[in-house]
């Protein structure tokens, strides 16, 4: 019992730690000036319909959950960072469109079995730290027969390949936790679904990003406004070295990258559809 309770006091400690590091930068800035496009894609290749019941899961600042409410669908979006779901409730109301907000653990959501037609994550569940955990709860509230959609960044990709750079000066991650990239692989997100998904489709895509025109302007925006690498540089602050270190790996990724100022980075897109009982 001891170490049961010591185990849900560990995994309270690493969500509360999750949501502090979203809530740092601004995500919205994020999901709306360098990766807009990836929510309608991802609307469009889960069938969202009109009028069909939509859960956007780690929806951050609704990427995904604004597009699929513009369709005509009921949403819900479910963020474990409240900062994230009110900056997403101010961007629903410029767009003219309205959606329920919910907070929420992407380990254990907060909703019914087979509560929802179209169950999607666009590059938010992939950082829940069990993966195991987060997948049965995709599939659990996804109806028999519904559609699950999910768009997570690849390990070899331009953002794995970040999170590679940045591993040797962040904190060390806790027994269990896996990378997020994971998710990027296809391999991966079958075992992790199993037999309880039918008809799944991974396709590798390209996002191209032209948001940077020097590999500078990628480091500041990335340093001030992407709550992950906030986090990185906050924990190596009181070392200079480190911080140059840091500012050199991220420079140069951006610098192998950019290409005539624009980037490519590759997506992994999953669809599936949950096996009927």
């Amino acid at each position: 019992m001891a170490e049961s309770g010591e185990a849900t006091q560990a995994d309270r400690a690493l969500k509360a730690k999750h949501r502090a590091m979203w809530a740092l930068g601004d995500y919205s800035v994020v999901a709306t000036e360098v990766v807009p496009e990836l929510g309608p894609v991802l609307v469009r290749e889960s069938g969202v319909r009109p009028g069909s019941r939509v859960l956007d899961v780690a929806a951050g600042t609704g990427n995904a959950a604004i597009p699929a409410a513009l369709a005509g669908a009921d949403v819900v979006a479910v963020d474990l960072t409240p900062e994230l779901l009110e900056a997403g409730r101010r961007l629903a109301a410029e767009r003219g469109t309205e959606l329920e907000w919910r907070e929420g653990d992407a380990e254990a959501l907060p909703f019914a079995d087979g509560d929802f037609d179209t169950v999607m994550s666009c590059v938010g569940v992939m950082f829940a730290p069990h993966h195991q955990q987060a997948a049965d709860e995709l599939v659990r509230v996804c109806r028999p027969g519904g559609r699950i959609g999910l768009i997570n960044w690849t390990p070899e990709g331009f953002i794995g390949q970040m999170f590679t750079a940045m591993r040797p000066y962040a904190p060390p991650p806790p027994p269990g936790a896996q990378p997020a990239p994971l998710w990027g692989d296809e391999s991966h997100v079958r075992a992790l679904f199993g037999d309880r998904v039918t008809g799944m489709h991974a396709r590798r895509r390209m996002l191209r990003v032209d948001r940077f025109s020097r590999p500078e302007d990628f480091l500041e925006f990335f340093k001030s406004s992407y709550g992950p690498t906030v986090a990185v540089y906050r924990a190596v602050a009181d070392d200079p070295e480190k911080v140059t270190a840091l500012d050199t790996a991220l420079r140069d990724l951006a610098a192998r990258h950019l290409a005539d100022g624009a980037m490519e980075w590759e997506y992994l897109l999953v669809t599936a559809d949950r096996t009927p009982e």
